[in-house]
């Protein structure tokens, strides 16, 4: 018998929508409260799911889903560091 694997799923911060987690971007932030991509998705930190859109990231923003995932208030400088990062990330 054959058995299937599970695929593991992640809710994205910025659309709510369930997705496998391999299609979605790790956003983490650190002990030291740096907040950045994981595109690895293996660094260490907490870490918080997002799409692969800039799209997603504005709803993120808006909705302040980072924000609630990391408990504490994420300054517009990150974002468009975060910005900065998705577009290279899309690009490839």
């Amino acid at each position: 018998m054959a058995t299937s694997r599970k695929i593991p799923m992640r809710q994205c911060v910025g659309c709510g929508e369930m997705k496998p987690k391999k299609e979605l971007i790790r956003v983490i932030k650190t002990a030291e409260n740096e907040i950045f991509l994981d595109a690895t998705g293996r660094k260490n930190g907490r870490g918080a799911y997002i799409c692969a859109s800039s799209g997603c990231l504005e709803k993120a923003k808006k909705s302040k889903g980072l924000s609630r995932s990391f408990k504490m208030e994420i300054p517009g400088e990150i974002y468009e560091e975060l910005k900065k990062e998705m577009e290279k990330i899309e690009m490839r």
